[in-house]
């Protein structure tokens, strides 16, 4: 967590001066965090993580979103992120709470719009050369149209909220390599899903950072803790099916919580 000290304008000075007098002032006043709007797809909603609020967007009291604002009391909160969330919905549904007070963004966004649900589908249903070509469907997008689409979502955050900090938070490796998986896809398909998760954290870094937003890497803090690693922070095939390959609550608290609070 960071904390923000409170910068005195000319009038504050003035002001504190005249109550020094009385010995009414308070010594290193603290500023409140700054106005939180958390955006993004299931990984920023907490699907996993478990205890949600009522609707169909899956918010988790242990969300990294939440744990951040429950840390830093900020201005004010607005959670907008969404399970199942694609760009085109991030624009569509979650950015009325932006305004030029805005002070910090966060966002998660791009896995959907790849199709890592249906890959993972793919792969754990269909076998090993199914996936493959499924992987590569992915990664060519990725490659392809998902650069454009990152692009129209950073251009509507900066223009709703340009006074804001954007912090973009990327995914991480879903698999450990040579790991303790004796059943679930083949080693050659895990290391294609983690070649797809490269690069899809390669694109949005750079998309990100020509925006002039701050990207967060989440892979280096859920290393060790990878399906198949054996203290696992993601769950495998999950019944709902919905909160597989999502990170646990303590994905949430260990694997992204961190990695804000080094950029917020």
């Amino acid at each position: 967590m960071k904390l923000r000290r409170w910068a005195p304008t000319a009038t504050a000075v003035i002001a504190f001066l005249g109550l020094s007098l009385t010995g009414a002032a308070p010594a290193n006043a603290e500023e409140a965090a700054p106005s939180y709007v958390a955006l993004g797809d299931s990984y920023s909603s907490g699907v996993g993580a478990g205890d949600y609020e009522s609707g169909d967007c899956k918010r988790s009291a242990n969300a990294y979103p939440k744990l951040w604002s429950a840390a830093n009391s900020p201005a004010s909160f607005d959670f907008t992120a969404c399970s199942g969330a694609r760009t085109s919905d991030v624009l569509a549904n979650q950015l009325g709470p932006l305004n030029d007070a805005t002070g910090l963004v966060s966002i998660s966004i791009g896995g959907n719009d790849a199709g890592f649900a249906d890959a993972m589908q793919t792969c754990v249903l269909q076998g090993e050369s199914a996936c493959l070509t499924r992987i590569q469907e992915a990664r060519d997008y990725i490659a392809n149209t998902l650069p454009g689409k990152l692009d129209e979502v950073y251009d509507a955050i900066r223009a709703k909220a340009p006074n804001a900090k954007v912090a973009v938070l990327g995914y991480p490796h879903i698999y450990k390599l040579q790991g303790d998986c004796s059943v679930g896809i083949s080693e050659k398909s895990r290391e294609a899903v983690n070649a797809a998760s490269d690069d899809l954290n390669d694109v949005t870094a750079k998309r990100a950072a020509d925006h002039g937003f701050s990207f967060g890497d989440v892979r280096s803090t859920f290393a060790g803790h990878e399906i198949c690693s054996g203290d696992e922070w993601l769950h495998s095939v999950t019944i709902p099916v919905d909160e597989s390959y999502h990170p646990t609550a303590a994905g949430q608290s260990g694997g992204y919580l961190p990695v804000l609070d080094g950029i917020a």
